[in-house]
């Protein structure tokens, strides 16, 4: 049986690695610690592209390969692991790189990973589930192990696969402009998940069916959670309510939960899912971080628009997911260097940026600020948290807008969305 598997999981490596293939940010980067002994562990939602991302570090290398997502499996519990590597020996050789798929569905995988580390092996795992990181890894592999995490494409990946050359001269022309803004608008409501990128799809359907095959495999079933329809209503809920603060105790009144204690059970193994991020507030008083409300954000765009119930998008949620994704690709891990932040008067900035100790910026976003009334909203914000904070960095991020505006003493940039996705400095 699991020969079969191993001969058939050769052909499915053999094909992905012929495929065409857009170059990951990440990628280089993380090519450095290939030949090293550390476990390199790739992290993501499903779907990411972790897979390719992981048989494209390996390409020129000679590697075995084994997914334990796959069908055909008996159950992963069954598995017999010595068995497995005799396998894998008489299909690949005596090769000492080998990449595991979904790793977390092998139970105990752990103490598996750590026989072969100890035994030589030049190990790379993926997983779609957030602790395996905090828990699993931390206990088991501390200080033999590398996380990578690898999430939808950002911009500038989508930009790669469209073939499209960008630079401050285009901008000067406004068919360019309007041209680099609709690849905006597209990623804006369908996100970055590579299928949906690549083959122009619709993300309602394909994402649909992604939500629920992540709700079941690696929630419910992980878990052993009885009373799914609960976890599938919070899940949809929090996706239509992205950007937007809550609490345990809210989302239990409001979706009729027994207990606030449950729920805040549920969200944690969301959030290990990858299909949602918890934004904490920002404060320098742990009791004031812990006791406020949280910010929940969507990992891709495309869930917005695929488990939407309203009509019509809504583009200031969807840009201010959009925004925050952004940031966390490119490295601000939230609840470390990203927070939001209430001022002494209760005016709210979307995402505070921290570099070690220090605070270097505070964004806003507004994707319309042509009525002044909002002009004004966001700009008193920005100027009230960056005297609270001492911070002179104060950017809104706005659909077309650009200016810079001096008020109170302050200098705040207005940046259009297209200038700050292309800016590397962000």
């Amino acid at each position: 049986m699991l020969k079969s598997t191993v001969l058939k999981q050769k052909t499915d490596k053999e094909r992905l690695l012929a495929r065409p293939y857009v170059e990951r940010t990440k990628e280089k980067d993380v090519h450095k610690w290939i030949s090293s002994d550390l476990i390199k562990v790739i992290l993501g939602p499903r779907r990411a592209g972790k897979s390719v991302f992981a048989l494209m570090l390996l390409k020129g290398q000679d590697f075995a390969y084994f997914n334990f997502d796959d069908e055909s499996l008996p159950g992963e519990e069954k598995i017999d692991l010595d068995e497995l590597m005799s396998e894998l020996k008489q299909v690949y050789g005596d090769t000492k790189y080998i990449l595991f798929d979904e790793i977390q569905n092998l139970p105990n995988w752990e103490l598996f990973v750590n026989r072969l580390h100890r035994a030589g092996y030049n190990l790379v795992l993926t997983g779609s589930n957030a602790s395996l990181l905090s828990k699993e890894l931390a206990t088991h592999l501390t200080g033999r192990h590398i996380p990578i995490e690898i999430l939808p494409f950002d911009f500038k990946e989508i930009l790669k696969f469209k073939q499209y050359e960008f630079s401050d001269d285009k901008m000067l022309l406004p068919e360019e402009k309007a041209k680099l803004q609709g690849h905006i608008t597209q990623y804006m409501s369908n996100g970055g998940f590579p299928e949906i990128v690549t083959k122009d799809l619709e993300p309602r359907g394909y994402l649909d069916v992604l939500f629920d095959a992540v709700l079941f495999k690696d929630v419910i079933k992980r878990h052993r959670i009885r009373f799914s329809k609960q976890i599938d209503n919070l899940g949809s809920y929090l996706i239509n309510n992205t950007s937007s603060q809550y609490t345990a105790r809210k989302l239990a009144n409001t979706l009729a939960f027994k207990s606030d204690v449950t729920v805040a059970k549920y969200l944690d193994y969301l959030i290990e899912a990858y299909l949602i991020f918890s934004l904490d507030r920002h404060s320098t008083k742990a009791t004031m971080r812990l006791q406020s409300p949280k910010k929940t954000y969507v990992v891709d765009n495309g869930l917005v628009t695929a488990k939407a119930v309203q009509s019509s998008p809504n583009n200031g949620k969807l840009m201010e997911n959009l925004v925050f994704m952004e940031l966390v690709k490119k490295g601000n891990q939230p609840n470390r260097e990203l927070f939001y932040y209430k001022t002494r008067n209760d005016r709210e900035i979307d995402f505070v940026i921290k570099k070690g100790y220090k605070v270097v910026e505070l964004i806003q976003v507004s994707y319309d600020v042509s009525n002044s009334d909002v002009e004004e909203r966001e700009t008193k914000a920005l100027i009230e948290a960056g005297l609270e904070l001492d911070i002179t960095k104060l950017t809104v991020v706005t659909w077309n807008e650009k200016k810079e505006l001096k008020k109170d003493g302050a200098i705040i940039n207005f940046v259009p969305l297209w200038e700050w996705l292309m800016d590397d400095k962000n």
